[in-house]
């Protein structure tokens, strides 16, 4: 099965390390300008998602009790809906409203188009 969404072992492991000060977490991806754009991650259910929202997946991360949901603002989905998304972690302060942002690194996404054949297992083609 094709997944949407996946991660470093960096961002893995500043996940773990993020769980244990905050609990269960969560992403949403806006596609503001500037830090809206970056991968917001936020303590499960701070953050509300709604009908104008797209659950791309959850990040199963080893060591980690609870999956950790992955979401998209749906307008942004419609022009990343082709790329597979993987959430990375990068030295430099992000948005002080994700929770990495004390930490002195940010959330950051790399992409790529998916393939002819994950196309066709998601729909797309």
């Amino acid at each position: 099965m094709t997944e949407r969404v996946s991660y470093t072992e960096e961002a893995a492991e500043l996940l773990r390390r993020l769980t244990e000060m905050h609990g269960p977490l969560m992403f949403h991806q806006s596609g503001g300008c500037c830090d809206g754009s970056s991968p917001m991650c936020y303590p499960d259910g701070e953050f509300k998602t709604g009908a104008a929202d797209v659950h791309l997946g959850d990040l199963s991360v080893d060591g980690l009790d609870k999956p950790i949901g992955f979401w998209m603002s749906a307008n942004q989905f419609e022009y990343w809906k082709h790329t597979h998304l993987t959430v990375d972690v990068v030295k430099g302060r992000g948005s002080g409203f994700s929770v990495e942002a004390p930490e002195g690194v940010r959330f950051l996404i790399r992409s790529r188009l998916f393939s002819d054949q994950e196309s066709m297992e998601l729909g797309l083609l």
